[in-house]
């Protein structure tokens, strides 16, 4: 993602011709979205991607799981309401 941002905040600044990007080759002004296209090329083949994912997941669950403990705690039979 960092890549892509890099890549259109050079893109725009070559295009509004703001010094000293303006002077700068196009190839340099679009390598950000080469290199981001190469990354995610990497992190998918690698299994960075699914492993990232997994891992959201599992927090997810945790979280769900605390969550229903505090619950179950708080609709304790014994506990008075008011």
């Amino acid at each position: 993602m960092w890549f892509v941002a890099i890549g259109v905040l050079t893109l725009l600044l070559k295009l509004l011709g703001v010094a000293p990007v303006a002077d700068w080759n196009w190839l340099l002004v679009l390598a950000p979205f080469g290199a981001a296209v190469l990354w995610w090329a990497w992190a998918d083949s690698s299994g960075l991607t699914r492993r990232k994912a997994m891992q959201r997941m599992e927090d997810r669950k945790a979280a769900r799981r605390e969550k229903n403990i505090v619950a179950m705690r708080q609709g304790d039979p014994k506990k008075k309401r008011p």
